[in-house]
């Protein structure tokens, strides 16, 4: 059995708030990191239980993630979820 494509979720990046989000049925779902030049720390994911098991974090973590690898950005995580999500996903 092949896992599913992941949902087309539209996740915008606000730097300034230092957090990648989306909204999904109306409710605000949210990666947030913390930039030290170029260190990051992913330190919290939230997602709605109403929205669980849609994989709306691993979207969130997925595109931070890529950011910071694209920006060259050494990567620590100390939101649980984070972090397993990356051992799950050494590619990204």
């Amino acid at each position: 059995m092949s896992a599913a494509a992941p949902a087309p979720y539209v996740i915008h990046h606000h730097e300034d708030a230092q957090r990648f989000e989306t909204t999904v049925d109306g409710l605000l779902c949210v990666a947030t990191y913390a930039r030290d030049g170029q260190r990051i720390d992913f330190n919290h994911t939230l997602v709605p239980p109403a929205l669980a098991g849609r994989g709306i974090a691993a979207a969130l973590v997925r595109e931070a993630l890529t950011w910071a690898r694209a920006q060259g950005l050494a990567v620590s995580a100390s939101c649980s979820y984070v972090a397993v999500y990356r051992r799950r996903h050494p590619e990204v």
